[in-house]
């Protein structure tokens, strides 16, 4: 049956048009970041230049850290387009695509339309998953992946006369997540769906899930690579990678940030805002409502979701943000399902008065935001960055109009206009502030420097500023140390060296190096704190030195 395009749903679709655009838009334009997307980036150009598409490399080094399917992908990207930061992010992009269109689904086949429109559009504009795409994080890979197990499991509860096919599918997007990041990415989903059986007692059904044909087809997509490590290494990397990375980030601090147990509640609200504000609302709604109407046990299980992935995760000693991606299909879901009813006014009156100001309060904090850009910005010169000021002047706009629309109880106008307000914001950050933002990124043309001088035997790296990208720019290996015993051994070797640090880590060991050294080139760091900002320090500068006669001494 075809869907009729009204006026209201095609000016939805045009701002889920407007807002998908940025994934794409520029993507070569940005050097690499050098957290996180240098790994990723780096290792499958050395496993095309090795020739070994087995054994990952980075720096020249062994790196089993990962399983391989995200290099593979982006080998494939290098093979068709050349290695560029535009080939490698093209598959991020499409997987953060796929990601919007499984919101899209969930939202489609569990509430409407218009809430498939709403739910797409709630996680695309969301600023800070777009920053996610549009650069290498392995999590989206994975997040990818156990979303299309959740709407293959989804689809094969709502068509039970085609749950075959739909299992198996469900069973390829887990087998090709483990090749991803390894065993959560079915721990996590089989540990929802036992709940949601269970909740419906239905757990003696678990079989309907056909659990052994799951096994061969995950084991078809993952044993082959794992043998073929076995055959070369036996047991070393293997072990190192399921014991070393996975259980001890999960039982050991010492992987990152000491972070508490509500980590994950203020994460889920920042990654996803705008529309994350109405989170909280749409999930109680859905467990208010538990009945066996089909509609409503499927709208329960994206709570369940959501909720076993960031209880596991606050669970763990070490936590990242992006650990709890693959819940962001899901809770766009959602939120795209309770707008939907606040729209409609299919809501109860209480409900109705707890969105609606919701929704105000969403275009007051819109409001600050805009108001806080124009003023730290305006006030702050060394940090003002292009576009900043008209992100806060729309963002001002925006958040006014909004709230005349709330008053006069116009609630389409007021969500598609808080939607476009923040889609605004993405074009201007995405075509002014980042290309801008390479004015602090020294390690491109820091590199393009080196590439012109130094001689094949140079000793190139960094003191205590991770710069990893530099082995993908300088096609070569590099040093990375962190004591001054090594960095002073360095220059004692006779060689040429060219290492980048801080000015500060500079000055504080330049006396005791055993040669002179020259700074060649000097760029400033964009790392800012709000007491930075209000007290309008200037940004640290790093800086590339050599033994190698430059441009001044110091």
């Amino acid at each position: 049956m075809k869907t009729a395009i009204t006026r209201e749903r095609l000016t939805l679709l045009i701002i889920l048009a407007l807002a998908v655009a940025p994934y794409f838009i520029g993507l070569g334009s940005s050097s690499l970041w050098d957290s996180n997307e240098a790994f990723y980036a780096e290792t499958p150009r050395e496993m095309i230049e090795s020739g070994d598409y087995v054994n990952p490399t980075f720096n020249y080094q062994p790196r089993f850290n990962k399983p391989p399917l995200s290099y593979w992908v982006v080998i494939f990207s290098y093979k068709v387009f050349g290695v560029s930061e535009l080939a490698e992010r093209i598959p991020i992009a499409f997987g953060a695509i796929v990601l919007v269109a499984t919101a899209f689904a969930l939202g489609r086949i569990i509430f409407s339309y218009e809430a498939a429109i709403l739910s797409a559009t709630a996680l695309a504009i969301a600023p800070r998953f777009l920053m996610f795409s549009r650069r290498i994080m392995i999590d989206l890979y994975l997040a990818m992946f156990m979303a299309l197990a959740l709407l293959f499991f989804v689809l094969a509860e709502k068509h039970p006369e085609r749950r075959r096919l739909f299992l198996l599918l469900m069973y390829a997007a887990l087998g090709f997540g483990i090749l991803t990041k390894g065993p959560v990415a079915i721990l996590l989903p089989a540990t929802a769906f036992v709940i949601y059986l269970a909740v419906f007692r239905q757990l003696k059904d678990v079989s309907r899930l056909m659990p052994l044909w799951g096994a061969a087809i995950v084991a078809v997509i993952v044993l082959p690579w794992y043998v073929a490590v076995y055959a070369e290494h036996g047991w070393l990397y293997i072990k190192s990678f399921l014991m070393l990375d996975n259980i001890s980030r999960y039982t050991e601090g010492n992987w990152g940030p000491s972070r508490g147990p509500l980590f994950y509640l203020q994460v889920a609200l920042g990654d996803l805002f705008p529309w994350s504000l109405f989170l909280p609302a749409a999930i109680w709604i859905r467990i208010r409502r538990r009945t066996d109407d089909g509609r409503e046990r499927l709208a329960l299980l994206l709570v369940i979701w959501v909720g076993v992935i960031i209880v596991f995760f606050s669970l763990s000693r070490s936590k990242e943000d992006l650990y709890i991606l693959p819940i962001f299909p899901a809770a766009a879901a959602l939120v795209g399902g309770l707008l939907s009813s606040f729209v409609s006014e299919k809501l109860s009156t209480r409900w109705q008065q707890v969105i609606l100001w919701t929704a105000a309060l969403l275009a007051i904090v819109i409001l600050a935001t805009g108001a806080a850009a124009l003023y730290f910005f305006g006030q702050t010169p060394h940090y003002d960055l292009a576009g900043a000021k008209a992100i806060g002047v729309m963002a001002l706009a925006g958040g006014f109009i909004t709230l005349a629309s709330l008053l006069m109880r116009k609630w389409l106008p007021a969500i598609a206009i808080t939607a476009l307000t923040v889609v605004t914001m993405n074009w201007i950050f995405t075509l002014k502030t980042l290309p801008d933002f390479e004015r602090f990124k020294p390690v491109r043309p820091f590199c393009e420097l080196i590439a012109g001088r130094a001689s094949t035997d140079a000793m190139i790296g960094y003191y205590r500023f991770a710069s990893p990208s530099m082995v993908f720019y300088l096609r070569r290996h590099i040093f990375e140390y962190y004591q001054p015993q090594e960095l002073q051994a360095a220059f004692s070797s006779g060689k040429d060296v060219y290492c980048l640090m801080t000015l500060q880590d500079y000055e504080a060991i330049k006396d005791s190096l055993p040669a002179q050294t020259y700074i060649l080139a000097s760029r400033p760091v964009f790392q800012v704190k709000l007491k930075v900002v209000l007290e309008k320090t200037e940004p640290p500068q790093v800086v590339l030195i050599s033994n190698r006669d430059g441009a001044s001494s110091y």
